[in-house]
């Protein structure tokens, strides 16, 4: 299946940079599948919807840049499995463009290494097969506005990762965890409130209601987050909060 690229009250604390902005017009989606019928069905799926824009389609990870370049999608709908180059290498490879789409993968396949490997190479959401179309939308619309966007079966498969006891996993997880914590540090004390609440999975509406600033100033501290921590997306913040083992 596909990855898709896509994204109060109290008193108001200091801006400390500019926010992204989510995309002017319709939200532009590239779709990344190796099955025709796949890539038909989304593009039926998503060209009804007034918000959403399918601004071309490909059948190998390989094709991803080239198409990326030729369209500027803001999202791609990416498959994991495909016969030249894979959705989670062509993740990778996208994520390191200066400024790439979002990345959100649709997939069968909800396996540890596939979950882990996408989302730590940046992409912003994790969708299965069977989730509705309806879901499917709103989802690319999150990520476009810089959300990110999980299957409830891969939220437990994060959580049973973080918690596992597993011998070699534990000593992945305590390098990891020595990392992140060094990360975390380095934050001011506020930077690191929002960074806990993204951990804790929170959106920014929740975020500018528990910490009682503007949705604009969380948004600025998370755009500050990314670039202080050299991270692309507010999962790969969500991730090390949780190796840090602060939620």
């Amino acid at each position: 299946m596909a990855t898709v690229a896509i994204v109060s009250g109290g008193h108001v604390d200091p801006v400390p940079g500019s926010p992204p902005e989510p995309p002017a017009g319709p939200v532009r989606v590239l779709i990344v599948d190796d099955d025709a019928l796949v890539r038909a069905g989304l593009s039926m799926i998503l060209g009804g919807v007034p918000e959403l824009l399918v601004v071309g389609e490909v059948a190998d990870g390989s094709e991803v840049l080239p198409a990326v370049a030729a369209h500027r999608p803001d999202v791609v709908l990416m498959d994991i499995r495909m016969p030249r180059m894979d959705g989670l290498a062509a993740t990778e490879a996208l994520r390191r463009l200066p400024h790439p789409p979002e990345v959100l993968v649709l997939t069968t396949f909800d396996v540890d290494e596939y979950v882990l490997r996408a989302l730590r190479a940046g992409a912003s959401g994790f969708l299965l097969k069977d989730t509705p179309p309806v879901e499917i939308v709103a989802s690319i619309g999150r990520v476009a506005a810089g959300e990110a966007t999980l299957s409830p079966t891969v939220t437990r498969k994060l959580i049973a990762h973080v918690t596992g006891a597993g011998t070699p996993a534990r000593r992945d997880a305590d390098l990891r965890r020595d990392r992140a914590v060094r990360l975390l540090d380095g934050l001011s004390a506020r930077e690191r409130e929002v960074a806990v609440a993204i951990g804790r999975g929170w959106s920014n509406a929740e975020i500018s209601a528990a910490l009682f600033m503007s949705v604009a100033t969380v948004k600025a501290y998370v755009s500050r987050l990314l670039t202080k921590l050299e991270l692309t997306n507010r999962v790969q913040v969500a991730l090390l909060v949780h190796d840090a083992e602060l939620v």
